[in-house]
């Protein structure tokens, strides 16, 4: 069975890095527990999400919902640059402002099937320069450095929100490359996780023969049906046990028929033991 693995940590309401590899550098498939925010600098890269592909342009946002499996893909020797912020949904959800979220963003991506947001000069924007002053201040140690820090990050997820919503300003932009048959086989498995979903019933269900579906899920997500369909389960078990429901329950909402199987799967995958996830404050 594939194995992918979750990178990066974060232990704060969000962090930023500024990243250029100047070599040509080779990313695996993985996925993060965090929502990830991506501001493409500049380079010649496509960015690889849940069967879905995006040739970038400079000051395009990518946005990664948390358990979302994704890669970039370096297409040539040329500088891959980005900034990418890292956020806690716990955080995310404490800072609702009635019914607005700051996550709206995030959610719109998936309704848009599209992770990648293109904002109207961006480079020009009051966006683009809350981006930078908080990149600057966390080499600053000056008084309430880190109020000021998270003044500036909710700013920046204010506009960022506000952009999204604006058709003429904000984009959405189109897959470049992606296929039809493969985006409806990730729907249905996501909308049905609870369920016994095997590979001749997807394969029946989309009217592939099994070999070809095996291929082609493979080929367009880096993954083998069964281990992307075990990875989702788990990972929405998790999302439940930290919600607080208990164990054994989220153990049969998500599909498993057998708890000590659960159990083995999931301490592999997040090296812990469900009984034994912490909740977020």
């Amino acid at each position: 069975m594939d194995s992918y693995s979750k990178t990066g940590y974060l232990k704060d309401d969000f962090r930023l890095f500024h990243i250029t590899d100047g070599e040509e550098h080779s990313f695996s498939y993985h996925y993060h527990d965090f929502y990830k925010l991506l501001v493409f600098i500049r380079g010649d890269v496509t960015y690889h999400i849940e069967g879905k592909s995006f040739d970038l342009k400079p000051y395009d946002i990518v946005l990664v919902n948390a358990g979302e499996i994704h890669k970039p893909v370096i297409n040539s020797r040329s500088t891959y640059e980005r900034v990418i912020l890292y956020i806690s949904p716990a955080f995310i959800d404490s800072c609702r402002d009635g019914e607005d979220s700051l996550n709206h963003c995030f959610v719109q991506a998936q309704k848009s099937r599209s992770n990648v947001l293109r904002i109207e000069l961006f480079g020009q924007s009051r966006l683009y320069q809350v981006l930078q002053e908080l990149e600057k201040s966390f080499g600053e140690g000056a008084f309430a450095a880190a109020l000021y820090q998270k003044a500036l990050f909710l700013e920046f997820l204010i506009l960022l929100n506000r952009f999204s919503m604006d058709a003429y300003t904000g984009t959405y932009i189109e897959n470049s490359r992606c296929n039809s048959k493969i985006l409806p086989v990730l729907d249905y498995i996501g909308e049905h996780l609870a369920e016994d979903i095997s590979i001749d019933l997807l394969a029946s269900r989309f009217y592939m023969s099994r070999y070809y579906l095996m291929h082609l899920f493979k080929q367009e997500t880096g993954y083998s049906v069964a281990s992307y369909i075990s990875t989702k389960r788990l990972l929405r078990a998790r999302a439940l046990i930290q919600n607080g429901m208990s164990v054994t329950d989220a153990c049969y909402q998500c599909g498993f028929k057998n708890y000590s199987s659960f159990s083995r799967a999931y301490k592999k995958l997040f090296h812990t033991s469900a009984r034994g996830e912490r909740y977020p404050n």
